[in-house]
C-alpha cells in the first residue's frame, strides 16, 4: 500500500487477511507533519475544543496551559471504560487500519510519531484490548477507542502471540517507547467512528464470501432436483431492470452451464407430447429453489451499497475539529457521528438474514421427504427409526435462523440521549455493527449445515458425475471436512470445521 492515500476493500481483506505489511510513503507523511505543524502554530492564544478546553459538555471549562498535556491523557484514561468480551483480533485489526486512514488525511493535528507507532502495532499484530460494550457512536467510539489509545500510550493490555499482556511489557519487547502526548493526540485518538468502520469493513467481507456461498448452494440443490433451469435464463431475469438480480442470475448459470442434472423445459415440455394428468416431476420447483435470483438479487444490490458506504468511511476524516492547514483554519463539527455506518450496518444484516433464511428453506426442502419426493427423511442414509441423519442438526439451524430475525430490528432508530444532553442524538454505529456481525457469524453455521444436507443428498442420489464441474470440485472439498457418514455420531466439530472452511475459502470462481 506504499504511497496509496485511498485504501480499497480489495487492500483492506490483503492487511486483514494475507498480513499484507502496511507501509506509508513520504508524502502521506508529510501531510500529517504539515497537519501537525500548523495545529501547534495556530493552537498559540486561541481557545479550541479539547486543546485548552474540557471535553463533551465540559467544553464551556478552559483548561489552565500548564495541565494541557494532562488533559490529553485524562480523556484516554477516564473513558476506558468498555464491557463484555473483547472484540476479535480481526476487527481489532480493522479498526487500527481505520483509525490510521483518517489520520493520513491530514486533518487530524497529531504527531507523526503517532502514525508510526500505529502501524507498528498493524504490522506486528499487537492488538489492543476493546471491550465490545461502550459506545454510542456519536463523537465516534470514544469508550472503544479509548482502550485502543490507552496501550498506544504503554498501558492497559494487548493480546500478542494469542496471549493477552501487559501493553507496557510487549512494547518493551519490541524495543518501543509508548507515545507521548503533544497537543491533542488523546482526543484524535479517541474522537472518531473507526471501530464501527473496522468491524462494519470485516462485516462486508464476510458478507460477501456469504452470497456467493448461497449462490454455490443455491445451484447445487437445483442440481439435487432436478430443475428445469429456464429460471435462470437471461431473457426472462433480464425484464427485471435490477442489477443484482441479473448478476445472480448470471452468476448461476455461469456455473451451472456444463451440470447434466438440470432439466431443458423446451426438450422435455415444449418438443414432445406429454399425456399424463399429473406429472411426477415438479412442472416448477418451491420458490427458495426457483427465486434465487429475486431473493438474492436485493443482497447483491445491498452488499454493494454497504462496500461503498464503508470504503468512503475509512478513506474520510471523522474526528472533531478539523486541522485544515490548506485553508488555514480549525473547523468544529460533527464528522465522528456514525449515522451512515450505522445505517448501513442495520441494512445489511436484514440481507444476510434473509440469506440465511433461504438458506433454512432449502434445507428444509432437502430433509422434507414429503416435499422433495426423492430424498429420504433428513437425508439420512442410516436405517429409518434406528438412525437419524441430520433430524438434528435442523433445530440448530432453525433456531439460529431464527435469531437472526430478531436481531435484524433496528439499531439506526433507537437513540438515546445521554452526555448531560449534549450527545441528544446518536448513532449507535458500533452496535449496529456488532448486531450485523452476529447474523453473519449465524449465518455461516446455518450454511454450513445447508452444505453437509448438499453433499449427502448427493450421495444418496450418486449423482456425482452429473454435477457441474465446480460444484464437484465444492462437493469434494466439503466431504474431506466432513466424510459421508450413515451412523449417528456426534457432529459438532465438523460443523465448527466447515464454518472455518467457508469463512477462509477463496471463491474466485464465483464472479459477483
Amino acid at each position: 500500500m506504499k504511497g496509496q492515500q485511498i485504501i480499497d476493500i480489495e487492500l483492506v481483506y490483503s492487511i486483514l487477511f494475507k498480513k499484507t505489511p502496511v507501509s506509508i510513503s513520504r508524502e502521506l507523511m508529510d501531510k500529517v507533519q504539515k497537519s501537525f505543524d500548523f495545529l501547534e502554530s495556530f493552537s498559540v492564544d486561541k481557545v479550541i475544543y479539547g486543546i485548552n478546553t474540557g471535553f463533551g459538555p465540559m467544553a464551556q471549562y478552559r483548561v489552565d496551559d500548564k495541565v494541557l498535556t494532562e488533559l490529553q491523557y485524562n480523556i484516554v484514561r477516564s473513558h476506558s471504560v468498555g464491557a463484555g468480551k473483547p472484540l476479535d483480533t480481526v476487527y481489532i485489526k480493522a479498526a487500527m487500519l481505520a483509525r490510521l486512514y483518517t489520520f493520513l488525511q491530514g486533518k487530524s493535528g497529531v504527531h507523526p510519531d503517532l502514525v508510526e507507532l500505529l502501524i507498528i502495532f498493524i504490522n506486528k499484530d499487537i492488538y489492543p484490548y476493546i471491550p465490545e460494550h461502550g459506545g454510542v457512536g456519536a463523537s465516534g467510539d470514544l469508550v472503544q477507542l479509548a482502550h485502543m489509545a490507552l496501550t498506544l500510550i504503554g498501558e492497559g493490555e494487548v493480546f500478542y502471540n494469542k496471549q493477552l499482556r501487559p501493553a507496557a511489557e510487549v512494547l518493551a519487547e519490541n524495543k518501543l517507547k509508548p507515545f507521548s502526548m503533544h497537543i491533542r493526540e488523546g482526543l484524535s485518538i479517541t474522537n472518531g467512528t473507526s471501530v464501527m468502520t473496522g468491524i462494519g469493513l470485516v462485516n462486508v467481507i464476510y458478507a460477501s464470501m456469504l452470497l456467493r456461498w448461497s449462490v454455490i448452494a443455491s445451484v447445487m440443490v437445483n442440481e439435487i432436483a432436478a430443475s428445469y433451469d429456464d429460471f435462470l435464463s437471461e431473457e426472462l431475469n433480464s425484464l427485471k431492470r435490477h442489477k443484482g438480480q441479473n448478476e445472480i442470475a448470471r452468476a448461476m448459470r455461469k456455473w451451472i452451464s456444463a451440470s447434466k442434472c438440470v432439466r431443458k423445459r423446451e426438450i422435455e415440455l415444449y418438443n414432445q407430447k406429454r399425456e399424463e394428468k399429473i406429472f411426477k416431476h415438479k412442472v416448477q420447483p418451491y420458490y427458495s429453489l426457483r427465486c434465487v435470483p429475486q431473493v438474492l438479487g436485493p443482497i447483491y444490490d445491498e452488499l454493494e451499497n454497504a462496500r461503498k458506504v464503508l470504503v468512503d468511511e475509512i478513506n474520510s476524516v471523522s474526528d472533531n475539529p478539523i486541522v485544515d492547514p490548506d485553508s488555514g483554519n480549525i473547523y468544529h463539527g460533527g464528522n465522528f457521528h456514525g449515522d451512515y455506518v450505522s445505517f448501513e450496518m442495520d441494512k445489511l444484516k436484514i440481507a444476510i438474514t434473509k440469506l440465511t433464511m433461504l438458506a433454512e428453506r432449502q434445507l428444509n426442502y432437502l430433509f422434507h421427504d414429503r416435499v422433495n419426493g426423492i430424498l429420504p427423511p433428513f437425508v439420512n442414509l442410516g436405517t429409518l427409526g434406528l438412525n437419524y441423519g441430520l433430524q438434528a442438526a435442523q433445530f440448530t439451524a432453525t433456531s439460529t435462523t431464527a435469531e437472526c430475525q430478531t436481531l435484524s430490528n433496528p439499531m439506526y432508530v433507537h437513540s438515546i440521549p445521554n452526555n448531560n444532553e449534549n450527545q441528544d442524538i446518536v448513532s449507535m454505529g458500533t452496535n449496529a455493527a456488532l448486531l450485523a456481525k452476529t447474523v453473519i457469524d449465524n449465518s455461516f453455521q446455518v450454511m454450513s449445515i445447508l452444505f453437509t444436507a448438499i453433499v449427502q443428498a448427493v450421495d444418496y442420489l450418486k449423482i456425482q458425475s452429473l454435477l457441474s464441474p465446480k460444484s464437484l470440485r465444492i462437493y469434494d472439498e466439503v466431504r474431506e471436512i466432513f466424510p459421508v457418514f450413515v451412523d449417528d455420531n456426534p457432529m459438532y466439530k465438523n460443523i465448527a470445521k466447515l464454518v472455518d472452511y467457508l469463512k477462509t475459502r477463496e471463491l474466485t470462481e464465483v464472479e459477483l
